[in-house]
């Protein structure tokens, strides 16, 4: 048996299994329209981007250049964290869509991109946070409603929720959450996140499906080495798994043969299978995405709604 080529969200619509993340992070933008139009050449029909990249212009062109109905394209945007009050949720998806642009974005709109409402960076290289309004993330969740009744984005959903932070979404939703974008991969599998998202029909999907190193300032686990870049056979390995899994990806790439590779990918035997869904268990979980540093406070608790207090650890008394 094939490996899905797309997954179905709650809604009725369809994501592909595979497509291009664009975020470049410390590498800068200057190749993402490139990349976008080769992937759209090469068969992609999901491009994941956000605001806060700086390449949703690129974004837009390329999809323009490529001559490809845009109904035929997957296209994803984040809400930045500067953005998270409710008045500003509709003007955020402005700004997307005239860079992208788009009439409305199809397919789907993330809140929460590290759940922290952020107003302005400060002196010592910290952001600062508005700390009230990042534990009201369930009234941007209903700004985000409006969007789907005006048209404006077809399917909205979460970027980096853990399981406590998507229940109280889930206790207060008039539209549930289509997806749920979140880094998974061998080493951080997710496996109760990925159980509780299936259970409440939330598609979650991998935007770090190789691991790897994110942006500086939510760098973790420096230590561990990931070959993705140097074995054709690992990286195809760990993408079937996940959509093995039911979990669609997007990893980036500006490579064309990386490109190609990703879109070739051949469901496991249950032996591999298993061997790889078991990995992390030698060594424990690895996080490759940990903002906690550079936030101050911990989204990934589960214990506790974070943040709890209201302030900085590096604040002064």
């Amino acid at each position: 048996m094939d490996l899905p080529t797309e997954f179905r969200l709650n809604n009725g619509l369809s994501v592909p299994a595979v497509g291009l993340g664009t975020f470049q992070g410390n590498e800068g933008n200057s190749r993402v329209k490139e990349a976008v139009l080769l992937a759209l050449k090469l068969g992609y029909r999901h491009i994941d981007g956000a605001n806060a990249y700086g390449n949703e212009r690129a974004i837009g062109e390329a999809i323009k250049e490529s001559g490809i109905p845009r109904q035929e394209v997957f296209v994803t945007s984040k809400l930045a964290q500067t953005w998270h009050e409710p008045r500003d949720v509709e003007k955020a998806l402005e700004v997307s869509l005239k860079d992208l642009q788009l009439d409305y974005v199809p397919h789907a709109y993330k809140a929460g991109e590290s759940n922290a409402t952020i107003r302005h960076p400060s002196g010592n290289g910290k952001p600062v946070i508005d700390f009230d309004l990042s534990r009201r993330y369930t009234e941007t969740w209903q700004a985000m409603e409006k969007l789907v009744d005006s048209g404006k984005a077809r399917s909205i959903g979460l970027s980096n929720f853990n399981i406590l932070k998507t229940k109280r979404v889930i206790e207060i939703a008039r539209i549930i959450p289509a997806v749920n974008q979140v880094e998974l991969h061998p080493y951080l599998p997710q496996h109760e996140l990925l159980k509780f998202s299936q259970d409440h029909g939330i598609l979650l999907m991998a935007h770090q499906p190789l691991g790897g190193r994110p942006v500086g300032v939510v760098r973790a686990h420096t230590d561990v080495e990931y070959p993705t870049e140097h074995s054709k056979i690992f990286v195809q390995v760990c993408l079937a798994w996940a959509v093995q899994r039911g979990v669609p990806v997007v990893p980036k790439s500006v490579q064309e043969h990386h490109m190609i590779q990703n879109l070739q990918l051949k469901r496991l035997s249950q032996e591999y299978f298993d061997i790889v869904d078991n990995l992390s268990k030698e060594r424990g979980d690895i996080r490759f995405l940990n903002p906690t540093p550079h936030l101050g406070f911990d989204i990934f608790d589960e214990e506790r709604d974070q943040p709890v207090e209201s302030k900085a650890p590096w604040d002064s008394e």
